[in-house]
């Protein structure tokens, strides 16, 4: 027997309705052909609703971006009437695209459900679908992180990661990270997140220490340097180390890509001091070649804790039984709205159904054409472009020797004329990253992306 919410949802109505809209999607889409300057009757209003916004939000835009609630795949339209390409999809979040009809049909389903938002006391059966579903996919290679805690940003993620280590490892006040990650913005996380500028002001919250990163040029050396900086650590505070949060690749410090037997060395001596194993993923998920990154460096049987956000839209923490927090330690008010839950189903489905997962799947497929098309500027301006790196959906390249002011303005210009990216890294170190909107993406996009960035190179010295 049905639901009355069944009946709803399956009312003729409602499925005229969403034809409707999605007619009008493609209809209006068909305007968007490609990269286009602003429109010279919105430019004074335009800049006078950034000017506003940068005054009331405290702090101006990076970029002189807001967008008019529009777009086609890897095209968005801004208020003042300019197309660009969004190759950076909010810092990893718009796996999607712009005004993805199949996204806004799901988003439909969520929206008129008969809450704005799920949380701790109240939740609909979309959220344990999507429970059961990361629940499912994480251990299908033999992981423990069956349990999953749903929430609404990626630093939540984490926290809720921390509190649950910590409990278990009772005593144990200390945490190891790598150098150059970043965890997040809240009090907390900024501790963790291995950049200074982040905390300025801030009252500690955590004790960290660092371990240096995979080097792919010295694979034997930076195993044994990490291995020996962490038995130093534990040495110094015997019994004080609760957990290790590991990125799997560093995409806020350059799309820099870890190692299985460089991660397989670090975990055994985790284990052997008691220490936890927790896989931040906020970044990750979804953009290797599997679903979740530590499955792409094999790294089932040893994750204990493991964290999701941005392409998923709701994120989550996962967890092993012996991990389970007691009561009380874990609630919140939201966990995602009815949406945004709707909208992370289709999304992981279409990743696990379309053909994207795999060495030969899309996704490698989309990354071996960007890297090619990089790796060819490169080679023709080799005092401009060095690169690319990173894996999957994620590259970064290094523009004019990495210097960071020309680096910054790189990226300017590129948005200029006309394609979003964003900085990595610092200092002499910089790089230029982007985070492709894999669901939405053509090779032709790609390619078009490539010649801003050849442009934008020629008109820089």
């Amino acid at each position: 027997m049905k639901t009355v919410a069944q009946d709803f949802f399956e009312d003729p109505r409602i499925t005229e309705a969403k034809k409707l809209i999605r007619q009008a999607v493609t209809d209006h889409q068909k305007k968007l052909t490609g990269v286009k300057a602003s429109n010279a009757a919105l430019k004074e209003s335009y800049a006078e609703l950034l000017k506003k916004f940068g005054e009331q939000r405290g702090g101006a835009l990076f970029y002189q971006y807001l967008g008019s609630g529009f777009g086609k795949g890897a095209l968005v339209e801004l208020a003042d009437g300019s197309v660009k390409y969004d190759f950076i999809t909010g810092i990893g979040v718009h796996y999607m695209g712009h005004s993805n009809p199949d996204i806004i049909e799901a988003q439909i389903d969520g929206a008129i459900s008969n809450t704005v938002m799920n949380g701790h006391l109240q939740q609909n059966t979309d959220s344990a679908r999507l429970v059961d579903l990361l629940s499912t996919q994480a251990c299908k290679y033999g992981a423990g992180v069956k349990n999953v805690f749903l929430s609404t940003s990626g630093a939540m993620a984490n926290e809720n990661a921390f509190k649950m280590i910590y409990q278990k490892r009772a005593g144990a006040q200390r945490f190891f990270a790598f150098e150059k990650c970043f965890s997040g913005r809240t009090l907390g996380m900024a501790w963790v997140t291995d950049k200074a500028a982040y905390r300025q002001g801030l009252p500690k919250t955590i004790d960290v220490d660092y371990i240096p990163f995979y080097c792919e040029a010295d694979h034997k050396g930076s195993i044994e340097i990490a291995v020996n900086a962490m038995k130093k650590h534990l040495y110094r505070y015997p019994g004080q180390y609760a957990g290790f949060i590991m990125e799997m690749i560093q995409g806020e410090n350059g799309s820099w890509v870890g190692n299985t037997e460089y991660f397989e060395a670090l975990i055994k001596v985790c284990k052997e001091n008691n220490v936890s194993v927790f896989v931040d993923e906020v970044q990750t998920f979804m953009r290797t070649h599997e679903l979740f990154a530590f499955q792409h460096f094999k790294l089932d049987k040893h994750v204990d804790v493991v964290s999701i956000g941005k392409n998923s839209q709701v994120c989550a923490t996962l967890f092993t039984d012996d991990h389970k927090p007691k009561p009380g330690l874990m609630s919140q008010t939201f966990t995602g709205a009815s949406s945004q839950i709707a909208a992370s189903l289709k999304i992981i489905n279409d990743v696990l159904s379309g053909d994207y997962l795999g060495a030969n799947g899309k996704i490698e497929k989309f990354h071996q054409r960007f890297k090619g098309n990089l790796e060819k500027l490169a080679a023709k301006y080799p005092k401009k472009i060095h690169g690319p790196w990173g894996i999957g959906a994620m590259v970064a390249m290094t523009v004019f020797e990495g210097d960071e002011t020309k680096s910054k303005q790189f990226t300017f210009k590129l948005f200029e004329n006309g394609a979003l990216s964003f900085m990595a890294g610092g200092g002499s170190s910089t790089r230029v990253r982007f985070l492709m909107p894999i669901l939405a993406v053509t090779m032709e996009d790609i390619d078009n992306v490539c010649a801003i960035i050849e442009k934008t190179l020629n008109e820089m010295e």
